[in-house]
């Protein structure tokens, strides 16, 4: 496989630097571009029209095309050329955030935010296999994967700002767009290509069947909110079941599996899968729904609540840049189990402060959760990279992150339905939203912990 790579396709990149530079850049515009409507989900769903109910999609949109095409961006990108994947998602992404901010009904929105998602997955699960080439030494690697996961933060905290700062989220989206494409055309000069070509047919069965079950999955998790006993719910659940199955039996004949299924018998790369996991579930399916929460019931407005926040996106984007130097006396998997507590504990402390009348007291629980986020985004995607061969990098990528917003396409929904559902009122189910969050995170931080390599 190594030969291959190096017969198939053009050498290192004279400059890693520049390719850090606009992997990370297209990283965090990605990553913005998702969390835009954190602060502005009131805003749009009231020049949307879009009923209570169906707020859940707003924010699943992006998630449910990222879920979908990770896995399927990954092995075309290792296949088909990184960089070339890598400029058609940053230009997808330009387009789509653009039109986003034209449309004019939940569904037009929420399709472009498929789209977005799509387009997204294209850009994260290209990027580290570019710096994997980029960087072929253990060191260089460790360096490059911890600047990209610091940007996987700096998106996060940028995002809302951003969104906030313009009049008009309208307007916000077209900055991000413009934004994106300002990004592809500085990759088209700046990246170099490569690839690990394997030979054979493109898997196209496998991405049909895996893509399809994902959006049945989301589906199913997203109207799952309103009951999870109804007819549609349990059918779109059940062609997930039928669909993975059928995936798999594609998978073991294929010559040119999408993923290889042995991969499962390896404790990294399940532990890489169940941080991307239990990362969805917890930290961002809280965290993508608070702020909304907090301008309902503190009635702060949507640049005040981004300002707010930048306390736990900013910290998450400085302990996971400064994370690195954890990496000889800390394993990675210790500082995913690590974040996972921290945000427990943040998630704790801020029982009892929504309804609370002032948000001071959110700040505790922001500082706890933003350090355990940085830790988690330091560390998932060096475990990525380094729980498949070096050639698969792409494909290790896309598998931990399509857990990752499968999971958050699930936090969301679980987040939502505890809050509004709860008869005590939104405080209520702000607090056993926290509660729940908090158990989960435990237990993600107890399957990564017992997750170890075989000596």
């Amino acid at each position: 496989m190594a030969v291959q790579e190096r017969r198939g396709s053009r050498p290192a990149p004279p400059h890693p630097r520049a390719t850090l530079a606009v992997t990370s850049a297209a990283t965090a515009v990605t990553l913005m571009t998702y969390t835009a409507p954190v602060v502005t989900l009131p805003d749009t769903a009231a020049a949307l029209h879009t009923s209570p109910s169906a707020q859940a999609w707003l924010l699943n949109g992006t998630p449910l095309g990222l879920a979908a095409l990770l896995l399927v961006a990954g092995s075309l990108a290792d296949d088909y050329g990184r960089r070339r994947v890598f400029l058609a998602g940053t230009l997808a992404l330009g387009l789509t955030t653009a039109l986003g901010g034209l449309t004019t009904s939940t569904f037009l929105f929420t399709l472009a935010r498929v789209a977005q998602g799509a387009a997204s997955a294209a850009i994260l699960a290209s990027s580290l296999g570019l710096l994997v080439t980029a960087f072929p030494s253990a060191r260089g690697r460790l360096h490059a994967t911890g600047v990209w996961g610091a940007f996987v933060s700096a998106g996060i905290a940028a995002g809302p700002l951003v969104s906030g700062a313009f009049p008009s989220w309208r307007l916000a989206y077209g900055a991000l767009g413009a934004a994106a494409l300002l990004t592809a055309a500085v990759g088209t000069r700046a990246l170099s290509e490569s690839r690990a070509p394997r030979g054979g047919r493109p898997d196209i069965l496998g991405a049909l069947t895996f893509g399809t079950a994902l959006v049945s999955l989301v589906a199913a998790l997203t109207l799952g909110r309103d009951g999870w006993l109804r007819a549609p719910v349990g059918l779109l659940f059940a062609a997930t079941v039928v669909l993975l199955a059928l995936f798999t039996v594609v998978e073991r004949r294929t010559s040119t599996p999408m993923i290889d299924l042995s991969l499962l018998r390896r404790p990294g790369f399940l532990a890489s899968s169940a941080g991307g996991l239990f990362t969805g579930l917890t930290v961002i399916g809280l965290f993508s729904y608070l702020p909304a929460l907090l301008q309902r019931t503190e009635r702060l407005s949507a640049m005040n609540t981004a300002w707010l926040f930048l306390l736990w996106s900013g910290l998450s984007f400085v302990v996971a840049l400064q994370a690195k130097r954890l990496a000889g006396r800390v394993a990675p998997r210790r500082q995913m189990a690590a974040g996972f507590l921290l945000h427990a504990a943040g998630a704790l402390t801020m029982l009892g402060a929504i309804g609370a009348g002032s948000w001071t007291r959110m700040l505790p629980g922001l500082v706890l959760g933003g350090v355990g986020s940085g830790l988690l985004n330091a560390a998932l995607p060096l475990v990525a990279v380094d729980s498949v061969p070096a050639e698969r990098a792409a494909m290790g990528s896309g598998a931990q992150q399509t857990f990752r917003y499968i999971g958050s396409c699930a936090g969301v929904a679980l987040t939502i339905a505890l809050v509004t559902s709860s008869g005590g009122g939104p405080a209520h189910g702000a607090n056993v939203a926290m509660t729940v969050s908090a158990v989960l995170a435990v237990l993600g931080a107890a399957v990564v912990g017992l997750l170890r390599e075989r000596a």
